[in-house]
């Protein structure tokens, strides 16, 4: 009779609509009632025969339900604060890099990310990252690394603005052709975001300013056309054991891989020892390149950098991503470290080396 007087209680309170909490309640206190009944009427009576005959079984049952319910209770209360524990340690932002009210509304979709939260966007603030080439790669890379809030941007390009760079180089402008391209790329970026601070070198990356420059700098950024600078880049880079994301694209096709051998992955040269010959990769001019793809391949490598920057997810770290537009293709493929390797290898100097 009990458990059919509690069918009903709960039957009835889910037809109105009544909260589980107050059901819950409404059984509670039946059981109640019915250890009241058990305790007051003496034994053999009709009705406390119908409850049961004992209140020691209802009295179980209630001290039995009370104890899941304190539990619940005590683990939801655990959960919250724990939860709460998490989103403040994930927006705490560490010493030295304070954000103004209007860097945190704009880098809020940053912060609200579990992977960068604020110690992300923080560790983003201070560092430092060199992109070689202001071209096709290194415009779209530059603006998205600018409005991701990098705080220090280097950019290092020899060239100028031409007109045949805006169908691809979204960075520059047609009213900036004959300037400078690392002039015109500061200029957009503190368009986009003005706490980000950019050094403009105007010249080719060589032999003689390479090492200083890059020790300078947490990443580098590779968006150079030629394999002289990816060698030099690549092989300056091991040296100092600064990462480097790297890519190269041609017509309808693109990669990019993150070269990162002081901490464990290959570097270029591990996975192109030998340059490619300059008739089996002819530049953009030459070859022509769809003007998208660019933009494609650069923000992957801003993607690349914000994820080794704030130590977030898997970056392209021992893998190789190729990207074929024209059919609408992706693949990795696995590379490996080689021993031999005369940049990154064993007999390959080391830091200071």
């Amino acid at each position: 009779m009990v458990l059919a007087m509690g069918g009903t209680l709960w039957g009835i309170g889910a037809a109105m609509g009544t909260p589980r909490q107050a059901r819950w309640t409404m059984i509670g206190l039946l059981l109640v009632a019915v250890i009241a009944v058990q305790v007051a009427l003496p034994e053999g009576h009709p009705l406390r025969e119908a409850t049961g005959s004992s209140p020691a079984l209802w009295v179980l049952i209630l001290a039995g339900a009370g104890l899941v319910r304190l539990y619940s209770m005590g683990l939801a209360r655990v959960r919250v604060r724990a939860a709460q524990a998490e989103t403040a340690r994930e927006r705490r932002v560490p010493e030295g890099a304070t954000f103004s009210p209007v860097e945190l509304n704009r880098y809020a979709r940053h912060m609200v990310l579990r992977e960068i939260g604020g110690p992300g966007q923080a560790r983003l603030k201070r560092a430092r990252v060199l992109v070689v080439g202001a071209g096709g790669l290194g415009a779209p890379a530059l603006l998205y690394l600018g409005a991701a809030g990098v705080g220090t941007l280097g950019v290092i390009d020899g060239d100028e603005v031409d007109g045949s760079n805006l169908q691809r180089q979204v960075i520059h402008r047609d009213a900036r052709i004959g300037m400078p391209k690392v002039f015109s790329a500061q200029g957009a970026v503190a368009e986009l975001n003005p706490f980000v601070t950019v050094r403009p070198y105007h010249r080719r990356l060589t032999e003689e300013i390479a090492e200083e420059l890059l020790a300078d700098y947490d990443l580098v950024l590779d968006g150079s056309d030629n394999s002289e600078t990816r060698y030099l880049v690549n092989r300056v880079a091991a040296r100092l054991e600064v990462p480097v994301v790297g890519g190269a694209l041609t017509q309808w096709e693109g990669q990019i891989g993150v070269w990162d051998p002081g901490r464990g992955a290959p570097c270029y040269e591990c996975v192109f020892p030998v340059a490619a010959d300059p008739r089996l990769a002819p530049d953009c001019a030459e070859a022509g390149v769809l003007g998208p793809l660019p933009g494609v391949m650069g923000s992957m490598m801003a993607v690349e950098a914000v994820k080794v920057l704030t130590d977030a997810g898997e970056p392209l770290c021992g893998r190789l991503m190729l990207y074929d537009a024209l059919h609408g293709e992706t693949r990795i493929i696995s590379t490996a470290r080689r021993a031999d390797c005369p940049a990154c290898g064993l007999g390959a100097a080391g830091p200071g080396g």
